[in-house]
């Protein structure tokens, strides 16, 4: 049995926390949560019986009533805290975004090296069986390489109350960051795991557009892969009711994802080919079109984080492989880094790119 605490009691800690008392993840006790916030601390007394509660994450660290933590507290701790419950010899389970910018996180993920402990990432998507079965499809290399690749994530609408809601939220000080680093963890996450890095990147992230906010709540990147393919990314906290459309053009075949279902149109040969050899002019390869998949693909799904909490009970116990590696959270975030720093310097970012340049960027906004 893991005794878990849970730091940060917001919104997504409760969740959390009603999730293990409610049975479903049984090699996992709750032992301890903290939060900074008094009325937090108060409704855990209330609600949580037998757990311990803490005013702070390292007053629970201290306590040894854990052998493993959930961070859920805002975005610009959690390097810091992991580092801590590392030394600590406590596990680590990392809320998204691993954290707001890549030096902070890099330094993370050598703690959590060094440690030799269990160190996840709630990257829960990542348990969403279309989103696995477009990646071994791809990994598989049985539709070829990837040609072009282009996701338009709009459907994450949020209206100005939302952003009002803290003081904290849609502020370079508070938050690091907008729709890229808040909404779209998970979207670029799913991207990167599936399709691999890109090496180049351009990008327009509107700040403020449709709302009062310091941060993005729109953008269009395009991106640039190592063997020649290209890509864009779009998304919005402004379109109602948005879209969610996740392409995917290999040699010999097109993914499609949206409204929940795969749809694959697979060639009878590879387009490569095909276009090599033709004896006509306008025609293009036979196609056969299935759908293959159809499921929720919300990201508010209790069944996934019920999945990422018990692989990581299990990979502390007993040693099976997690869903998602800690490490890997630095991917998606370089992403969204990458495509704010382009748009600041109004120029295409080579991945990797300068990560003290991107921190001395994010610091002016902060203390402007």
């Amino acid at each position: 049995m893991v005794r878990l605490g849970i730091i940060g009691m917001g919104y997504i800690g409760t969740i959390h926390s009603q999730i293990i008392m409610s049975g479903d993840t049984p090699e996992v006790k709750l032992t301890a949560v903290s939060d900074s916030s008094e009325s937090r601390c108060d409704w855990a007394k209330e609600n949580l019986p037998g757990v311990h509660v803490f005013k702070d994450a390292e007053e629970l660290l201290r306590s040894k009533t854990c052998d493993a933590v959930i961070i859920a507290s805002p975005h610009y701790l959690h390097p810091e805290i992991a580092i801590k419950a590392f030394e600590s010899g406590v596990h680590v389970l990392c809320e998204k975004p691993a954290g707001v910018y890549t030096k902070q996180v890099r330094e993370m993920n050598e703690a959590a090296k060094k440690s030799g402990l269990v160190f996840a990432m709630m990257l829960s998507l990542r348990t969403n069986y279309i989103y696995r079965y477009m990646k071994d499809l791809v990994s598989s290399g049985e539709l070829g390489a990837i040609k072009r690749v282009y996701w338009i994530a709009t459907d994450w609408y949020r209206t100005q109350y939302y952003y009002d809601s803290g003081t904290w939220r849609a502020t370079w000080k508070g938050e690091g960051g907008g729709a890229l680093l808040n909404q779209c963890s998970h979207n670029l996450d799913i991207l990167q795991w599936i399709c691999g890095m890109p090496d180049k990147m351009h990008a327009f992230c509107h700040e403020g557009k449709w709302h009062d906010i310091e941060v993005e709540d729109d953008v269009t990147a395009y991106f640039e892969y190592p063997n020649g393919a290209t890509g864009f990314f779009v998304t919005s906290t402004g379109d109602a009711p948005g879209e969610n459309r996740f392409v995917i053009t290999l040699e010999k075949g097109t993914l499609i994802c949206e409204k929940g279902t795969l749809t694959l149109h697979e060639l009878s040969q590879n387009e490569r080919d095909f276009c090599k050899t033709a004896k006509e002019s306008m025609i293009k390869p036979e196609c056969k079109t299935s759908i293959v998949e159809s499921a929720s693909l919300s990201t508010e799904n209790r069944d996934q984080y019920i999945r990422i909490i018990n692989s990581f009970a299990a990979a502390i116990l007993h040693g099976t492989p997690l869903i998602a590696n800690g490490e890997e959270g630095i991917n998606s975030l370089m992403l969204s880094n990458a495509m704010n720093l382009s748009s600041w310097l109004n120029k295409t970012i080579e991945i990797p790119f300068d990560e003290d340049l991107y921190l001395s960027e994010l610091n002016k906004r902060c203390e402007s």
